[in-house]
């Protein structure tokens, strides 16, 4: 059975996909982006997608393109920030090596700065990602058998951070 290396999850900002592509790079394995998963199912942006179909009609993409990344992937699978959010993804992960890349509220919002391509975050881009960073951070210590702190790090030190759990 195919299974994923590592799976990466984490609120926007937290690095999932700069930190995932080095640690797939490092382990000779490819990387995957469950949210680039779901643009290319649906020929459209995540932004667009919220906008003409709704954040249910995401969430239903998104649930799919985790369970496919789950059963075919073997290299580093990063999941979208909300994946968390689906009760059967959260169960689906119980299985798999999860590493949680935490960061805190002003990393993250200097991160994602006022990126319009996130559609949760438009208008207070601060309040708005606090807010989902309080509701997701249980949910993401559910599932997760190690968490990696990305505050004010490099991204490769995280990376050599993330090997070293899967040792």
């Amino acid at each position: 059975m195919t299974a994923p290396k590592v799976i990466l999850i984490g609120p926007p900002g937290a690095g999932k996909t700069t930190v995932g592509e080095l640690v797939a790079q490092r382990l000779g394995v490819t990387f995957r982006d469950t949210d680039t998963d779901v643009e290319t199912e649906a020929g459209s942006v995540i932004a667009d997608i919220f906008v003409e179909r709704g954040e249910a009609a995401f969430r239903q993409l998104e649930r799919a393109a985790v369970v496919r990344a789950i059963a075919e992937h073997d290299g580093v699978l990063a999941l979208g920030g909300g994946a968390i959010l689906d009760a059967e993804t959260r169960k689906d992960l119980c299985s798999q090596r999860v590493v949680f890349l935490d960061v805190s509220l002003a990393d993250a919002a200097h991160r994602v700065g006022l990126d319009t391509s996130r559609p949760l975050l438009l208008g207070n881009v601060r309040g708005q990602l606090k807010q989902l960073m309080d509701a997701r951070r249980p949910l993401y210590g559910e599932v997760a058998s190690t968490v990696v702190s990305t505050d004010g790090r490099d991204p490769s030190d995280i990376a050599d951070e993330v090997l070293g759990a899967l040792r």
